[in-house]
């Protein structure tokens, strides 16, 4: 059970909430959780409850409010005591039970990662995830909002302030302006803000947007305050007008404006360029023990230096200017196997053919970068200890390898689409085949990340630059594109002719791997298709081997399977479990599954990591579908399993046949005509408990 604060007042248990109704033991819980852990005086509750102005028995009437919040406690299983000290009351709370003192620890190990910039902001990220929404939203204290709300706030402008810093530092304008436009009109006194939208305007080469953007927030301060823009703010602006250059962005180094240092916090040398955690979006392998935390499997972990395994062995070395704490401007080539380097995210496009290349600016001496944003294409990674698939992987495999056909069809591209629900292993089997099939493909082989951190899909023509201006560096044969987490059709239509031309010799094969079946693609333009299922109960209980261990799993075979069939043999769900049991060596794995089965959703989440969770999986996927086939779904899945049966085009019923078929084209149905719909046990569960949540959203103390 957890405290929110960072929000509405709330209890939690896993993804259950519930949110308090406004009433003075509401106040006291706050004003309590507020100072947790120190002894709160009376007088000070009596203030937080009642204000200024106290009835005559507030003294009794606090120790009654105490006596309800125990109830309270006792109803929803809260193991948190209230206790009575001589002079007022403590509550005991740690950071996993109260999400401000997790968002204080959170931010407190960021500051120790300012080596490592990517971390730094993963870790703030992680921290600012807590807050869910107006601070306090249904404690109606005058007391507390006059006096903690303003200063609590302040804590988090300080951690979006430095998120913003380490974006402009990445070189990544464009996420932190989606930041910074939301910040700047809910803040609009905050200047520091303003400075940062300005300068991620002009680095984005929107010099006009920057000005209005200028004129704007010195005409609220002039009209609401009487005050100028500040000093930084006009230099900013000259350098703007002046169409300078702005140097190094962010915490990493000085910024220099014409000539004058304005001074920004130190930040030790960079020692090596950063790469952080990939983010494919499906898992089919079993992860190395210290690779638990990574976004997803199937992908590198992250050394504590900060570079992947595959950096490591030669994929990317780190160059003496990187490893003096100088990184030379522009993007960073990370060269594939025996392939072409690849521009980072963020770096000026490849000159065409023919083009006189623009020479990068020279830095000044002394002046160290920040480390370049991590690239959306980049070498496809080796997959750890790939579990299952055997099948699937080896008919994959010949198929890349095969030759292509004779004739003027050797110039279109070799498609192959991998579909699926979400985290099946799609990526995870894109990439081991592809690292199998290497020596067919000299040119190299790119993985290429087909949506955003946010999961927005990225536009098709900024994918079709980047992939021309890789492959237009590529040597002679054959280049492999893994094109991972495709939206629509749309978004791959472009990347079919690259290279195609008459006389240029055959495109690049390229995998797409993607929860839609894109059958529109597959008419249109040709390709084989592999879609993919649950594990088999053997494949799982290989997966269980390889992640816990020959002499564990063995110990207790029965337990073992139990765990597999409570998962539904689902890759991503047996992924996040051995996570778990690995950093629990001496549980045994009855017990294990005993504690799952009460509630398998709550419980297939790392702790450490909320994001990485079998119902955030789902909610994401869910999040992408157009909300009336969203409503549908949710009706499927609360509804009976007649549903879903087939009963002809004449009898659609309350879900026609259609939508279901869309549905199951999104990878959230299996199977189909003819025959029954099926939907994962995971997924319905998921779904009717969410519905669940939503439909007792307040209790009254």
């Amino acid at each position: 059970m957890r405290f929110q604060l960072l929000g509405p007042l709330a209890l939690a248990d896993g993804p259950d909430t519930v949110v308090l109704q406004p009433s003075k033991p509401a106040n006291l819980l706050a004003a309590l959780l507020l100072h947790a852990n120190s002894p709160v005086s009376a007088e000070y509750l009596q203030r937080a409850i009642w204000g200024e102005e106290q009835p005559a028995t507030a003294r009794a009437a606090l120790q009654t409010c105490v006596l309800r919040l125990r109830r309270l406690f006792s109803k929803h299983g809260v193991t948190t005591s209230i206790d009575a000290v001589p002079g007022g009351y403590r509550i005991t709370a740690e950071p996993p039970t109260l999400d401000l003192l997790g968002f204080r620890d959170r931010v407190r190990r960021a500051a120790g990662l300012d080596r490592d910039p990517e971390a730094e902001l993963c870790a703030l990220r992680d921290a600012l995830s807590l807050w869910q929404g107006s601070l306090l939203a249904n404690v109606r204290s005058v007391v507390l909002h006059r006096d903690e709300v303003p200063r609590l706030a302040e804590e988090r402008l300080r951690a979006v302030e430095r998120v913003c810093d380490l974006l402009l530092a990445l070189g990544r304008c464009g996420e932190a302006l989606v930041d910074l436009w939301t910040a700047t009109r809910v803040h609009p006194g905050h200047e520091r803000f303003h400075e940062q939208l300005i300068e991620a305007l002009y680095r984005s080469g929107r010099q006009s947007q920057a000005l209005a953007e200028y004129r704007r927030v010195k005409g609220f301060l002039l009209e609401e305050l009487g005050v100028d823009p500040s000093p930084s703010l006009r230099r900013l602006e000259l350098a703007v007008l002046r169409g300078e250059d702005l140097g190094p962005a962010g915490p990493a180094a000085p910024r220099v404006i014409r000539g004058e240092t304005v001074a920004l916090p130190a930040a030790r040398p960079v020692t090596a360029p950063d790469a952080a955690p990939s983010t494919a979006p499906d898992a089919a392998s079993v992860m190395a023990p210290d690779a638990a935390s990574a976004p997803d499997q199937g992908v590198p972990p992250v050394t504590a230096q900060g570079v992947s395994p595959a950096q490591a062995q030669g994929a990317s070395p780190v160059t003496p200017q990187a490893a003096s704490g100088v990184v030379a401007p522009g993007p960073t080539p990370v060269p594939a196997q025996g392939g072409p380097p690849v521009p980072a995210q963020g770096g000026p496009p490849a000159p065409a053919q023919g083009a006189t290349p623009v020479a990068a600016p020279t830095p000044a001496a002394g002046t160290t970068f920040a480390p370049v944003a991590t690239p959306r294409i980049e070498p496809v990674p080796a997959v750890p200890h790939f579990t299952g698939r055997a099948a699937e992987a080896a008919a994959l495999t010949a198929r890349l390898t095969a030759p292509p056909p004779p004739g003027p069809e050797d110039h279109r591209p070799l498609t192959v689409l991998v579909s699926g629900a979400p985290g099946i292993g799609k990526s995870a089997l894109a990439q081991h085949a592809a690292r199998l099939a290497r020596d067919a493909f000299p040119a190299g082989q790119l993985l290429v990340r087909m949506t955003r951190a946010d999961g927005e899909p990225r536009p098709a023509d900024e994918v079709a630059a980047d992939v021309a201006a890789a492959l237009g560096a590529a040597g002679d044969g054959r280049a492999l594109l893994i094109l991972d987490d495709v939206v629509d059709a749309d978004q791959v239509r472009p990347l079919l002719t690259l290279r195609g031309e008459a006389g240029a010799g055959p495109g690049p094969a390229v995998v797409v791997t993607s929860r839609m079946g894109l059958g529109g693609l597959i008419a249109t333009h040709g390709g084989w298709v592999q879609r993919l299922t649950t594990f088999t109960e053997t494949e799982s209980y290989a997966l269980l081997l390889t992640a816990l261990g020959t002499e564990r799993v063995e110990a207790e075979p029965r337990a073992a399977h139990r765990l597999a069939a409570v998962c539904g043999h689902f890759p991503a769900a047996l992924r996040i479990l051995t996570a778990r049991l690995l950093t629990r060596p001496g549980l045994r794995l009855a017990d294990a599954a005993d504690w799952l089965g009460d509630d398998p959703l709550a419980r297939l989440t790392l702790t450490d990591s909320p994001d990485h969770s079998v119902s955030g999986l789902f909610d994401r996927a869910l999040g992408r579908l157009d909300p009336r086939l969203s409503e549908a779904f949710t009706h499927l899945a609360q509804g009976p399993p007649t549903l879903l049966d087939d009963r002809g085009p004449d009898d659609d019923g309350p879900v026609p046949e259609a939508v279901r078929e869309q549905l199951a084209d999104a990878g959230l149905l299996e199977d189909g005509p003819p025959g029954p719909y099926r939907i994962h046990d995971l997924l319905r569960a998921h779904v009717r408990r969410t519905a669940r949540i939503r439909d007792r959203r307040t209790e009254k103390v």
